[in-house]
């Protein structure tokens, strides 16, 4: 029995060739995404799960809270490891690690000299550290690897890359120009789902030679992003009870308002890569709004198919009919039917596999991720792909089997059935407007995504970020840097530059505590501390509102603060702080001048106060105006001129505006991605659109040609095909306005800057909609509307 269902069901689509192609080109599409989305969101997810304890593990991360500001930080005070284990007994192992990015590695050893600019850097890690985690050797002990000075792991793909074919062990490593390693350990390749992106590992005993006062048991005023400390917990410990004993460790380390201000907690590992508030990777809150596209997508190839199978329902009367007369019973055409669409869903489900396959490559480009698709690693794909299977199945076929098997049989074999005995009008119109509903939503949140992206990217953000090169500065030497000042000046394409520690806005930020006017208490919140030259303000045009610009220095003798700055103080004008002493870093000096404010960060996050002051000491970067009509020849010329300053480093460079648009990156890829599936759901929805009127235009075939005979014109004719979608579209658009502003108001309160999308902006997708519906039903419309009257009433 279920042979013959097949039999027949494969004889039937082929029959009906475009029904079938319709249905599998739609499924296929959507299929596609769902497969590539669900891929996606579960590597997203699955970040860190490799390790065998991973329930037991945890991140301490710190809470600063200032001035009714609370800020999630992921790193620790250096020495929070060793108190905590010392302190408590909660934990079966605690390790401290600490990385830095940009760090450059050579061999002094090997007879041809390299050099290596790692931009994931190294990290000094404690031996427990990979006791932790299960980062496993293939050569050496982990129990000794990193117990000793001077030692080093590396990955086994850096090992390749530095010596090739020679075995790695014994050798010397030499970082940044400065401390020996010899290589005691070489690590399997780490997994593509972890966030740990380090490939060089050094003991961390070394860290006081890197960074004295840093390494120091009481520097913990000072946090840095890149220490971070983990912890797995004994069998039995629950975070809330390591949670609770915090606040008395933090009044044992941490005194007056400082102990007020810090709070420690736990982080689930499991919680790293997705918690934005921490710095993750990612926000959650974008795999979700996939999550939920994968479902418009394959919600809307389903009721595609249901509106197909219904309009097609009386081209299959009479068959019906012969079957029930023949003894067919309904559950048994009912099961006809879905022996049909399990065809459809299968050939489409096939072909969509292979195209996620060819699609991966390009998605993993665009999300820099290594996500993979293949029968023996992927169980939990092919899982959900058998259920996907199981739901389109049923979800698209069983509607219109219980419509077929239904059918009276005798007005089946007299030709007499008609819509209203399918009933198939009402939810027809109610899936069409669900289609059209959904489409709009997501044509109304591309349109949002991208006028937001193109404000974020226009916006003036209070300092010049065109045509700005950023070089290394790898070390504090006031010589070189004069060097290379001199040098850049003589290139003709050099318009200005400033050494900085980093340009205005940028992912690496110091901030401090501020102490103003010599009061007894620093204030309830920190400042950015901006180190840079005298000329900072010119190179990147910073207007002063108040006061003077520095003069040159090597050292802080005098500050610069932002318009923020002095609404914080609570004063009444910029020049009200002139000359009134501020310390920070430990350094007290007077304010000469007022900043106007600019953005230091994304649109994402408010104006900080922020100070600007001369350090030679702390500047690593040289940022350089340059004229972008003689970009390729002075690009050229720069590197020449650093190169001559520094041989020993490797040279690199970064464009200012592009350092900016890593701020939305996960943004920009979300529209990228919204877009593709828009377009998908347009088409899906194009193709049903189009299916639709072609039966229509069958079914009303007599009545075309008898309103062209009474005189009907050609654009009457393609009303009569097109006022019932444009009736469904207005209804749609009334729906998906509401759901389109609650969902895309949203995303958007993530900007503290932030566009407010208006009627216009709705009315564009309605426009956007009506001309796509306009392309898929004027097409056949048309063509039904221009045929000859007398082949129409021939053919009835």
């Amino acid at each position: 029995m279920i042979k013959n269902y097949f039999k027949i069901a494969w004889r039937t689509l082929l029959r009906y060739k475009a029904y079938t192609g319709i249905n599998i080109f739609g499924l296929t599409l959507s299929i596609t995404a769902a497969i590539l989305i669900f891929t996606l969101v579960t590597y997203q997810f699955s970040f860190e799960s490799f390790n065998h304890n991973k329930d037991r593990i945890y991140r301490i991360v710190t809470d600063v809270s200032s001035d009714a500001n609370l800020e999630h930080l992921p790193c620790v005070p250096q020495p929070l490891g060793k108190a905590f284990r010392n302190d408590f007994s909660f934990a079966e192992q605690t390790a401290r690690i600490v990385y830095y990015r940009r760090v450059l590695l050579s061999l002094p050893q090997e007879k041809e000299s390299k050099k290596f600019q790692e931009d994931d850097g190294v990290a000094f890690a404690e031996p427990s550290f990979f006791h932790i985690f299960d980062f496993p050797l293939v050569k050496g002990d982990p129990n000794t690897a990193l117990a000793n000075p001077h030692s080093a792991l590396i990955t086994e793909s850096i090992a390749k890359k530095y010596f090739g074919n020679t075995d790695a062990m014994g050798k010397t490593l030499r970082v940044n120009n400065d401390i020996d390693f010899t290589v005691t350990g070489i690590l399997k390749d780490l997994p593509p789902n972890t966030d740990r992106r380090q490939n060089i590992y050094l003991s961390y005993d070394n860290l006081k030679d890197w960074n004295p006062s840093f390494a120091s048991d009481s520097s913990w005023p000072n946090l840095y992003s890149g220490s971070m400390c983990f912890v797995l917990l004994n069998k039995g410990v629950s975070p809330a009870t390591v949670d609770k004993a915090f606040p008395g460790f933090v009044n044992k380390y941490y005194k007056g308002d400082d102990a007020k201000a810090n709070a420690f907690r736990l982080q689930p590992l499991s919680d790293i890569h997705v918690n934005a508030e921490y710095d993750g990777r990612i926000d959650p809150k974008y795999l979700y709004t996939l999550l939920l596209i994968g479902i418009f997508l394959l919600a809307t190839a389903c009721m595609n198919f249901i509106n197909m199978a219904t309009a097609q329902a009386l081209n299959r009367s009479k068959e019906v009919g012969i079957r029930k007369v023949l003894g067919s019973l309904r559950n048994q055409l009912f099961w006809q039917f879905i022996a049909e669409t399990a065809i459809i869903t299968l050939i489409a489900g096939v072909i969509a596999w292979f195209a996620a396959i060819l699609l991966l490559p390009p998605l993993n480009t665009l999300t820099t991720s290594h996500m993979t698709l293949d029968l023996l690693s992927t169980g939990r794909t092919i899982a959900f792909c058998f259920i996907v299977f199981l739901v389109v199945i049923f979800a698209a076929g069983s509607y219109p089997g219980l419509i077929l098997a239904r059918f009276q049989p005798v007005l089946a074999l007299k030709s007499k059935l008609s819509q209203a005995h399918i009933g198939g009008f009402p939810l027809r119109r109610i899936l069409v407007t669900s289609q059209f509903a959904i489409s709009q939503l997501l044509i109304v949140g591309m349109i949002i995504i991208a006028w937001q992206m193109h404000y974020s990217n226009s916006l003036d953000m209070g300092f010049d970020k065109e045509a700005i090169v950023t070089v290394p500065v790898p070390t504090a030497d006031p010589t070189r840097m004069h060097t290379l000042r001199d040098q850049l000046r003589t290139i003709p394409g050099v318009e200005n530059l400033t050494f900085c520690y980093q340009p205005p806005a940028s992912r690496h930020n110091q901030t401090t505590d501020v102490t103003y006017d010599n009061r007894p208490h620093t204030e309830r919140w920190e400042i950015n501390v901006k180190n840079a030259d005298d000329h900072y303000l010119a190179a990147f045009g910073l207007h002063l509102v108040a006061g003077r610009n520095l003069y040159p220095s090597d050292t802080i003798r005098e500050f610069l603060v932002n318009e923020t700055f002095v609404k914080k103080l609570g004063l009444s004008s910029p020049h009200d702080v002139l000359g009134k002493l501020i310390k920070a870093y430990g350094v007290t000096a007077p304010v000469v001048g007022v900043v106007k404010d600019f953005h230091e960060y994304s649109l994402k996050s408010e104006i900080e106060p922020l100070c600007i002051c001369s350090e030679t000491g702390r500047y690593e970067a040289c940022s350089i105006k340059v004229n972008p009509h003689e970009l390729h020849e002075t690009l050229a010329r720069i590197q020449n001129a650093w190169n001559g300053s520094y041989p020993d480093y490797v040279y690199s460079y970064t464009f200012l505006d592009d350092r900016i648009a890593e701020f939305y990156l996960m943004d920009n890829i979300l529209l990228t991605l919204v877009e593709v599936f828009a377009g998908i759901a347009i088409l899906i929805s194009c193709l049903g659109l189009y299916g639709l009127v072609s039966f229509m235009a069958l079914r009303k075939t007599k009545e075309v040609g008898i309103r062209k005979v009474l005189g009907a014109g050609v654009g009457q004719i393609c009303w009569l095909f097109g006022k019932e979608f444009f009736r469904l579209l207005l209804i749609a658009f009334v729906i998906a306005a509401p759901a389109a502003t609650m969902i895309t108001n949203y995303w958007l309160r993530d900007f503290k800057y932030a566009i407010h999308p208006g009627p216009g902006l709705f009315l564009v997708g309605l426009l956007f909609s009506c001309l796509i519906a306009v392309i898929a039903v004027g097409y056949r419309s048309l063509k039904a509307a221009i045929a000859n009257p007398i082949n129409s009433l021939r053919s009835e």
